[in-house]
């Protein structure tokens, strides 16, 4: 390694005097410059710990401002597909309504009642099918025995046939208020079977319900002298509260057959629908009336391919319902549909303001409603 000199090539010569002197200051000066040098580095480690601290304390603040804007966007955005979905329930069930109204209405087609159920079952089927794939995952299949299902599937087909004919011989207001007479079906046969109590005021709540529907049902039949008012005949009658007692064992069925099976409602309806379709194919010939298929005008088909459809999205928006909205919002949203089925009923009916039905009309849906909230409320301090 070269020394250094000065610029000629010699080498610096110094005395032990000055070169000590010479070291005590520049000790001094280094001392100097690391005591200046260590404060900083004090004062620029604590001016680090503090902009950590701080870092760290908006980072809390932005995570929690995330969360929270996450959390209401989630929010938003359940409530709008609740919204959405009962949109899509309400609407599908009033088109199914008055679509198989329409369909009932042509006579070639009023007697053809198990093909049709068989076709909705299909339909049913087919769209469980589809939720139950793995792209969809709603569900998972879980399969019974026929032997199991078959009292459970005659129930379901017994509970589609018959409102359905009840519906063909009815009018629409009467179909749809008689349908209220479910709920204390189902509460009677649930103390006989079950041993199962309401509460005193629900029972109450009920009794105008009855009235209500029983003031329907005679005015309703009775004949009229204007042949644009729609009525009730006695076949609608007697279907109409023969398909009050099967769709209300059905309904109290479907409770049992879910405790002994192990299964869910969509696992239940799953195996249902395909054995209902099937066990109709035997019957059909026996008691179906078929018109001559190429006589049914293009319009019919189109509306028997619409009932399908819409009974697929009765299904399918009533499974959403269920998931994203409590029994309160489920409640209002039957009660809306009822509701509006029976003013539109009463439109299309003919019949007038002051027709006496329309007291009976009002008589059963206050009943049902009171009903409605006297058990919401008990089941909201059963919670507590």
């Amino acid at each position: 390694m070269a020394s250094l000199g000065n610029h000629s090539g010699r080498p610096v010569s110094m005395d032990s005097s000055s070169t000590e002197g010479h070291n005590e200051k520049e000790m001094e000066k280094i001392s100097s410059f690391d005591g200046t040098d260590n404060d900083r580095t004090s004062q620029h480690t604590a001016v680090e710990e503090g902009n950590m601290e701080h870092s760290n304390e908006d980072e809390e603040l932005l995570k929690k401002d995330a969360d929270h804007t996450k959390t209401s966007l989630s929010a938003q955005s359940s409530f709008g597909w609740a919204l959405f979905w009962i949109v899509v329930n309400t609407l599908a069930t009033i088109g199914i309504v008055f679509t198989n109204k329409a369909i009932f209405s042509d006579p070639s087609l009023k007697l053809a009642q198990l093909t049709f159920a068989a076709f909705h079952f299909f339909m049913t089927w087919l769209l469980l099918f589809t939720l139950s794939r793995p792209r969809f995952a709603y569900f998972i299949p879980r399969r019974t025995t026929i032997r199991e299902i078959i009292p459970l599937s005659v129930a379901m087909s017994l509970n589609v046939i018959l409102p359905n004919l009840s519906l063909a011989f009815s009018s629409v207001t009467f179909y749809q208020v008689a349908r209220i007479l479910l709920t204390p079906t189902v509460a009677t046969m649930d103390f006989v079977l079950y041993k199962a109590s309401l509460p005193q005021n629900a029972i109450l709540a009920l009794v105008p319900a009855c009235l209500g529907v029983g003031m329907v049902s005679y005015y309703d039949s009775l004949p009229t002298a204007d042949s644009n008012v729609k009525t009730t005949s006695s076949l609608g009658v007697i279907f109409a509260f023969s398909g009050i007692f099967a769709s209300s064992l059905y309904t109290v069925w479907i409770k049992s057959y879910q405790r002994k099976l192990q299964v869910s409602s969509m696992q239940l309806l799953f195996n249902q629908a395909p054995v209902s379709a099937f066990l109709l194919l035997y019957a059909i010939p026996f008691i179906d009336t078929f018109p001559p298929w190429t006589e049914v005008p293009v319009n019919r088909w189109l509306m028997i391919l619409m009932s399908g459809m819409f009974a697929a999205l009765i299904n399918l928006s009533q499974f959403f319902i269920i998931g994203q909205t409590g029994p309160v919002s489920s409640t209002v949203v039957g009660h809306l549909k009822t509701c509006l089925i029976v003013a539109l009923g009463w439109i299309t009916s003919g019949r007038s303001v002051g027709d006496k039905s329309i007291f009976g009309v009002f008589i059963a849906v206050g009943g049902i409603i009171s009903y409605s909230v006297v058990m919401l409320r008990q089941v909201a301090q059963g919670s507590k």
